[in-house]
């Protein structure tokens, strides 16, 4: 899996990779770098100990890219479809 960092405050959507859930469960995120807070600035070495960040799941969308090549006069075109997960 592709390690990711998120700035995240509460309330906030935010669009990450696929992760196994059903819409409507609960997701943890146990490594947290950093946290600011009314109390300061908390920095993680490398993470910060008892911190977590609690979500829910909302919605699995997937958008379709296509990738299109095109070489002109040469009779050559190419579509593929790439649909992250």
């Amino acid at each position: 899996m592709v390690s990711r960092q998120y700035r995240v405050s509460e309330g906030d959507k935010v669009k990450v990779d696929f992760r196994e859930g059903e819409i409507g469960t609960r997701l943890e995120f146990d490594r947290v770098l950093l946290y600011q807070g009314a109390d300061g600035l908390n920095i993680g070495q490398p993470v910060i100990e008892g911190a977590r960040i609690v979500t829910d799941v909302v919605d699995h969308p997937s958008t379709k890219l296509y990738i299109q090549h095109f070489r002109r006069r040469k009779n050559y075109r190419r579509l593929r479809g790439h649909r992250q997960p």
